[in-house]
């Protein structure tokens, strides 16, 4: 149950900003932001799952292009044997390869951004659907981009819309943290807050690390912050 922020300009040479929170069970290893596919993925920078080998998120900044991958409910009939991680799919995502046909995988919602260009391929085991995102301030979860029915959508979008974001890159991020943070007076177990505890909901994940990044036709600017505690707000530096 991740949450990602996104702001698609409407100047093709100016960034996309992209703030994406992770929701993952903390039992469950990661690798932090980092050249982690040495082998198979040298041009590769994100964060890797340990377990399976993939990325939630992934970038090659010398080609402008950053996926990050979001769970979402399905309707597979497939026996588990014979899905696969979704991890895969991010590190094909950012060496060009978008998602075709039927995915043996559990239902997504992948972010992909090219350049000056953004989209959302969504599986659900039914159907493989694609959004093109316009431009403007873009917030997706377990559901649909901007869906109403998620209540963290519904309760912040509007302020994300507004918030001024820098033009600079240092630092741009600052103004969505604040809403981010301004969510963490809500309690634990409401729904609309995004720093998550998913575990009243019947799920074991929490909010473990954010990343931001900007991204140009010919680069990304990426960082990474994890929380002292999972599930818990403090202050980030990222770095």
């Amino acid at each position: 149950m991740c949450t990602v922020i996104l702001r698609v300009p409407s100047d093709p040479g100016a960034p996309v900003r992209v703030l994406a929170i992770r929701d993952e069970d903390p039992v469950r290893a990661w690798l932090p932001l980092g050249r982690s596919w040495p082998d198979t993925h040298p041009d590769v920078v994100g964060v890797r799952d340990a377990r399976a080998g993939g990325a939630w998120l992934a970038a090659d900044p010398a080609k402008g292009r950053l996926a990050v991958l979001l769970n979402r409910a399905d309707v597979a009939t497939r026996p588990e044997e014979e899905l696969v991680s979704r991890g895969g799919i991010v590190l094909a995502s950012v060496e060009g390869s978008s998602p075709v046909g039927e995915p043996a995988t559990h239902g997504f919602n992948l972010v992909e951004i090219d350049g000056g260009h953004a989209r959302v391929v969504t599986w659900d085991a039914a159907a493989l659907r694609t959004t093109d995102l316009a431009p403007g301030t873009h917030m997706i979860a377990h559901d649909d981009v901007d869906d109403p029915r998620t209540a963290r959508i519904e309760r912040w979008l509007p302020e994300f819309r507004t918030a001024e974001v820098p033009d600079a890159d240092e630092g741009w991020w600052a103004p969505w943290l604040e809403i981010v943070e301004r969510s963490t007076a809500l309690p634990h177990d409401d729904d609309r807050t995004i720093i998550r505890d998913n575990r009243p909901f019947g799920y074991p994940t929490l909010s473990l690390l954010v990343c931001a990044a900007s991204v140009r036709p010919s680069a990304v600017d990426l960082h990474y912050a994890e929380f002292d505690e999972p599930g818990q707000w403090n202050a980030l530096a990222l770095a």
